[in-house]
C-alpha cells in the first residue's frame, strides 16, 4: 500500500477540511495548499507550503493560473515504478504528489441566480482543480483524490487502520467518484452555456429551425437520493436519482412532513398528482391511482374540491395518492379523514403546505407519507425525458392552453357557456390521463374516467359505466380524434350533452353527423392530448 506523504489541498467547500488536515499533519504529510484554503489551514494552525513557492511561480491572471505547473501535473501523473517517469521527475525536480483534496467553484449556484451575467458564469468555470482531480485519478494506482467531504471520515479511517497508508482498491473507489465529479461539472457549465446563458435568454435561439430546438449531444447528470426497498415489483431492485438543484415544485424535491420512507410507486403517482393539479388555478384536487386519476374536480374551495373528486370513483380511490393545490386547513384535513374513516384508504398526499392543525390531524396515520413542495409558482416548462432501451426520448411538455374563443363548433348545436366551461376543464383533465382517454365531466368535477384503452370505444364504455346515471347531460372529453362514430353513438346512448375532441380524422363528417343525431354540441380543439 502507498504512503501519503505530499497532499495538495485546494477547496471551495470547506466543510471538515481542518480535520483531515489535522490527520495529515500529525502524520508528518507535507501539504501543498492556494490561496483561501492556504489561508483557512494556516489560521487554524496547520503548516502548509504555499503552491506559489512550491513551484517557483506566482499565482497570475487574478488567479487563473495557480496549479497549472509541471512540478504540479509531474508530480501527480508520474508512475512510481516506472524508471523513466522518475528519472525525468529526478532531472527536473519534480517531487510525488500522493494525494489531491479538491473540490470546484459553486458554477450551478452561481447561474441559479436570477441575474447572473455571461462574465460572471465565464469567471466561475474552474480550470485548475478538474485538472487536479483528473489527474489523480487517472494515476489512481499511485494518488487518491477526494473531492467530497463525505469522503473524509473513511479516508482517516483508512489512514488510522494501514500506518498512512490508503490501499489501491480505495483509491480506485476515490478516482471513480472523481471522474464522476468532473462530468457533472463540465455537464453543467454546458447546459449553461446551451440552454441557460443570457445570450440564449436574450434570444439568440430565436432564427433557429424546430430540427434545431434540441442539442445535438444531451448528458445528463442526476445524484442519488437513496437507495428504494424495491421497485414496482418486490423482485425490482430500484433506486431514487434527482437533479442537482431543484427545478421548481415538485415530487422529486418535496419536504417529507411524516410517513414511512417513499416506494417507487408512491413517487410516480405523487409526481402525476402534483402535475394534474398545477395545471389548475382554482382550488383542486386530483386523486391518483396507478399513475391515472381517478378522480379530479375543482371548487371555491379545497374541502369541495376533495369532496368531489372523491365522488368519481371512491371504489378505486382505495390505496390512492391525494394531490392538491392549497394550503391544506383542518377542515380539508378532516374530510380526508373522514373519508378514510368511511373506508377510503389514501396512501399518500401532496399538497403545497399544510396549517399545523391539518398536519397534526393528517399524520395520525403514521405510515402515511405527508408531502409539501411549497407555493405552486409559475416556472419554466421542464424537458419531458423518457427512456427507451438504447436511448431517450425528449420533448416539451404538453402545456397547450385551450380558451373558448379557439373552439370551433363542427355541430347544429353550439353548447351552452355552462358547457363550454364544462368542456374545457374536461379537455384540461384528459391530457393527464394514459390514452386512449374518455373524461366524463359535470361542471368542474369528472364523472367518469376511461383510461389507457387500446380502443376508444373500450374507453367510452368505461366512462360511461364508472359515471352511471351521472354520465345523463355530462359532457365528454377525448384526448384524440373518433376514428368513427362508434363512440359517439355509445356517448349519445347514454345522454352526453356535449363532446371536445382535436378532430382531423377522415371520418369526422360522419362523426359529426352522429352527434347532431343525438343532439350533441361538438367543439374541436386542432389538438391532440395523447399521454403514452
Amino acid at each position: 500500500m502507498k504512503k501519503i506523504a505530499r497532499v495538495l489541498i485546494s477547496v471551495y467547500d470547506k466543510t471538515n477540511l481542518l480535520e483531515i488536515a489535522t490527520v495529515l499533519a500529525q502524520r508528518g504529510v507535507e501539504i501543498l495548499s492556494t490561496g483561501g484554503t492556504a489561508r483557512h489551514l494556516r489560521d487554524a494552525g496547520i503548516d502548509i507550503l504555499d503552491v506559489s513557492d512550491y513551484t517557483g511561480f506566482p499565482e497570475m491572471m487574478d488567479g487563473r493560473v495557480k496549479t497549472l505547473h509541471p512540478k504540479i501535473h509531474g508530480g501527480l501523473l508520474a508512475e512510481r515504478d516506472n524508471a523513466e517517469h522518475n528519472a525525468q521527475a529526478e532531472a527536473h525536480g519534480i517531487g510525488s504528489i500522493d494525494m489531491v483534496i479538491c473540490n470546484l467553484y459553486p458554477f450551478e449556484a452561481t447561474v441559479a441566480k436570477p441575474d447572473v451575467t455571461l462574465p460572471e458564469a465565464i469567471e466561475n468555470i474552474d480550470i485548475g482543480g478538474p485538472t487536479m482531480i483528473r489527474a489523480a485519478a487517472k494515476n489512481y494506482r499511485h494518488v487518491a483524490a477526494l473531492t467530497a467531504p463525505s469522503q473524509y471520515p473513511q479516508i482517516i479511517a483508512d489512514l488510522d487502520a494501514n500506518d498512512g497508508c490508503l490501499s489501491e482498491e480505495r483509491r480506485f473507489e476515490l478516482a471513480k467518484a472523481a471522474f464522476a465529479h468532473t462530468a457533472h461539472y463540465d455537464t453543467a457549465i454546458a447546459t449553461y452555456l446551451t440552454d441557460g446563458s443570457p445570450m440564449i435568454r436574450e434570444g439568440s435561439k430565436a432564427e433557429d429551425s424546430e430540427t434545431d430546438a434540441f442539442a445535438d449531444n444531451l448528458t445528463l447528470h442526476f445524484k442519488k437520493e437513496r437507495t428504494l426497498r424495491y421497485g414496482e415489483n418486490p423482485h425490482q431492485r430500484a433506486a431514487f436519482y434527482r437533479t442537482e438543484t431543484t427545478p421548481g415544485p415538485s415530487a422529486a424535491w418535496a419536504n417529507q412532513r411524516s410517513g414511512q420512507p417513499l416506494s417507487f410507486n408512491n413517487l410516480l403517482d405523487l409526481e402525476a398528482a402534483l402535475e394534474i393539479v398545477k395545471d389548475f388555478k382554482t382550488p383542486a384536487c386530483a386523486i391518483i391511482k396507478h399513475n391515472n386519476p381517478c378522480g379530479l374536480a375543482t371548487a371555491d374551495n379545497l374541502q369541495d374540491a376533495f369532496t368531489n373528486a372523491l365522488e368519481c370513483d371512491r371504489t378505486s380511490a382505495f390505496g390512492s395518492i391525494v394531490g392538491l393545490n392549497r394550503k391544506v386547513t383542518i377542515q380539508t384535513a378532516n374530510t380526508i379523514r373522514e373519508a378514510a374513516q368511511a373506508g377510503v384508504k389514501i396512501d399518500a398526499i401532496i399538497a403545497p403546505s399544510y396549517t399545523e392543525k391539518a398536519l397534526r390531524a393528517l399524520s395520525r396515520v403514521k405510515r402515511r407519507p405527508i408531502l409539501e413542495v411549497g407555493a405552486l409558482s409559475t416556472s419554466d416548462p421542464v424537458l419531458q425525458i423518457r427512456n427507451i432501451t438504447g436511448g431517450i426520448l425528449v420533448q416539451d411538455p404538453d402545456v397547450h392552453d385551450m380558451e373558448a374563443a379557439a373552439l370551433q363548433v363542427a355541430t347544429k348545436r353550439p353548447p351552452t357557456d355552462e358547457e363550454i366551461q364544462s368542456l374545457l376543464f374536461a379537455w384540461k383533465a384528459c391530457k393527464h390521463v394514459k390514452s386512449n382517454c374518455i373524461l366524463l365531466a359535470h361542471g368542474t368535477q369528472s364523472v367518469g374516467i376511461g383510461a389507457g384503452q387500446m380502443s376508444r370505444v373500450d374507453a367510452a364504455i368505461i366512462a360511461i359505466r364508472k359515471a352511471g346515471e351521472k354520465a345523463k347531460g355530462a359532457v365528454l372529453a377525448s384526448d384524440a380524434y373518433f376514428p368513427f362514430p362508434d363512440g359517439v353513438e355509445i356517448a349519445g346512448e347514454a345522454g352526453i350533452s356535449a363532446i371536445i375532441q382535436p378532430g382531423g380524422s377522415v371520418n369526422d363528417a360522419p362523426v359529426i353527423e352522429t352527434a347532431d343525431a343525438y343532439g350533441i354540441a361538438m367543439v374541436l380543439t386542432g389538438v391532440r392530448h395523447f399521454r403514452h
